[in-house]
């Protein structure tokens, strides 16, 4: 059997966007895709906000915690994203992996804040990773596998 493929999300405090995208991955693909999350400078604890726009969907954090990133995460990740423009990954010598960045939706510039700026973070998040497993499917095969697991929010593959 394969290995599964290896997602490393990262932000700066690993409190919310990246912790919100390595949620979201394990909710739509299961064991199937490994995934990890970290920060440049970890906060001391989780974004209860997020955690909560997560529960609201199913997604959960239980157990998860915001997590230094190491240079040995960066040259196990098969993919590494890197949510927003504030956190700046040096390249370790035997990193494999491209560093993609996304810059995510905040809804705070536009003067949205609390329970609404976290359910727009958080769609815009689970969007971007319904993407990159459509994405990781034509490349690879990964999504096929995932459609019983996806169910509705099943990526649309083309042809």
């Amino acid at each position: 059997m394969t290995e599964p493929a290896h997602v490393l999300f990262v932000c700066v405090r690993n409190s919310g966007k990246s912790q919100m995208a390595a949620a979201l991955m394990r909710q739509l693909a299961g064991d199937r895709v490994l995934v990890t999350s970290a920060g440049t400078a970890p906060g001391a604890r989780l974004n209860q906000e997020s955690a909560a726009s997560l529960a609201e969907i199913g997604a959960s954090l239980d157990g998860e915690f915001p997590k230094q990133l190491t240079d040995e995460m960066l040259r196990e990740a098969d993919r590494v994203i890197v949510l927003g423009t504030e956190a700046q990954v040096v390249r370790p010598e035997g990193m494999r992996a491209t560093v993609e960045v996304w810059q995510t939706d905040e809804p705070s510039l536009r003067g949205i804040t609390g329970a609404e700026r976290m359910r727009l973070v958080r769609d815009d998040i689970r969007h971007r990773v319904e993407a990159l497993l459509t994405e990781m499917d034509a490349n690879h095969g990964i999504a096929a596998q995932l459609r019983p697991v996806l169910g509705e929010h099943s990526p649309t593959v083309l042809p």
